[in-house]
């Protein structure tokens, strides 16, 4: 049975020093907990939907370098140099071993992190996301779309650009896009900070060790994504030893923003264990 949705005030934040970089971070509930990495360019109230159907887990969010409130490295950091940046932060958070939650962009960056670091990593998984350079690309247009961060300054260019990015029910039920336009659109990134970020990705891939990553994995995908095919999915969970993949029926790229009723049960399974 999934957790009954939370209904309580919305998770504080605060600024929190890892290096040269102040990263903006909330935590919530309590237990394990579970770190959630967000997707290219967005912020920690994006995930205010899948937390709200977690109930009372622990969950840990915070904006990346470059995103949100936190500062935005002046050189552009590799996704290596991004993955020290998260194992600093639960340093600072005082947080040995975390479960983890990544999400497209994030769920590169959650990769790197368990390759890296595996021994900070519980369980991990992995949604609307691929093994970077060799994977299966997305269609044209949606491409096109992510390539630039005005959707998270432009509520018109918003509500034209992420149906077609993102399918799914954002694309086919425009009250499922006005629930989530505000929170995108609160702390946008810098243009700056949202091509760092496009940089990590550049030329970077997965692929030459995902068969060594040893943590329990769950590999989350909707069967109507434009913009990261189910294909990598199906790709990530061959590769990686034991493990599991679930398919949302009608999810798109976001699903776990406008359907995470869809998610939540099997993600707290998983992580039950």
């Amino acid at each position: 049975m999934a957790p009954r949705p939370s209904t309580g005030p919305p998770p504080e934040s605060r600024m929190v020093r890892v290096g040269d970089l102040r990263l903006r971070v909330s935590r919530q509930g309590a237990g394990p907990p579970l770190l959630l990495i967000g997707g290219l360019g967005a912020n920690l109230e994006m995930w205010r939907p899948l937390r709200r159907h977690l109930g009372d887990r622990h969950t840990i969010a915070f904006d990346a370098p470059g995103t949100g409130r936190s500062t935005t490295p002046r050189i552009p950091l590799r996704m290596r140099a991004l993955a020290r940046v998260v194992r600093g932060l639960l340093d600072e958070l005082g947080e040995d071993r975390v479960d983890v939650l990544g999400y497209s962009f994030g769920g590169a960056l959650a990769q790197q992190l368990a390759h890296d670091a595996p021994a900070r990593v519980g369980r991990l998984i992995l949604a609307a996301t691929n093994s970077g350079a060799v994977s299966v690309p997305g269609r044209p247009l949606s491409v096109v779309h992510l390539m630039s961060p005005l959707r998270y300054h432009s509520a018109e260019y918003l509500r034209r650009a992420v149906p077609v990015m993102a399918g799914g029910r954002t694309a086919r039920d425009p009250e499922a896009l006005r629930r989530h336009t505000a929170d995108r659109l609160v702390a946008p990134p810098s243009l700056w900070g949202y091509q760092s970020q496009m940089y990590a990705m550049t030329g970077w891939t997965s692929a030459l060790w995902l068969h060594r990553l040893p943590c329990p994995t769950l590999v989350l995908s909707g069967d109507d994504d434009p913009l990261v095919p189910l294909a990598n999915a199906r790709f990530l969970a061959r590769r990686i030893p034991g493990a599991r993949l679930h398919i949302v029926p009608g999810g798109g790229h976001l699903f776990l923003i406008d359907q995470p009723e869809d998610a939540a049960d099997v993600i707290t399974q998983f992580l039950a264990g």
